[in-house]
């Protein structure tokens, strides 16, 4: 009987560690939910005050996207530009518009003939998008986020 005794003693000792409680860290469960967390999508994108109303992701984006076209386009239209040969380029912007709704262009890609024919247009390009209106920002999971995208722009001078 004894050794019935200790050998449930023993095993009644040994399981005791199933009710023992694991301490979870903060950092541990921060770095699990990194992992599977998908940076590269938000759940609101970068919007202005006129595409605020919209509420399905896809047409708030394209909302998004055009007013800034449009706005670049106004601008580029008040400006005279002078060719010698048509030019028919897309030039594509990077853009950066930050956790404030501030933007920033991070790159003008333009092509070579573009750019020997209307040497200034980097310059208008930015002062274009100076005058747009007020940006809200990208929305995570509650918090405002930095959003980085390329917007092309159609130049067509005849």
């Amino acid at each position: 009987m004894k050794p019935i005794a200790l050998l449930l003693i023993l095993l009644f000792v040994t399981s005791c560690s199933y009710f023992e409680k694991k301490k979870v860290h903060s950092e541990d469960l921060l770095e699990e939910e990194l992992k599977t967390f998908n940076w590269n999508e938000v759940d609101t994108y970068p919007t202005f005050s006129s595409c605020d109303s919209i509420t399905i992701k896809e047409d708030s984006k394209t909302c998004f996207q055009n007013t800034l076209v449009e706005s670049v386009n106004d601008f580029l239209e008040t400006q005279n530009l002078v060719v010698v040969s048509d030019v028919n380029d897309t030039i594509k912007l990077r853009l950066v518009i930050d956790n404030k709704g501030s933007l920033l262009v991070d790159n003008i890609d333009l092509n070579p003939e573009t750019e020997y024919q209307l040497p200034e247009l980097d310059s208008l390009l930015r002062q274009s998008l100076k005058e747009i209106p007020r940006i809200y920002p990208a929305i995570k999971r509650g918090q405002q986020v930095t959003t980085v995208f390329e917007l092309p722009i159609i130049v067509k001078i005849d």
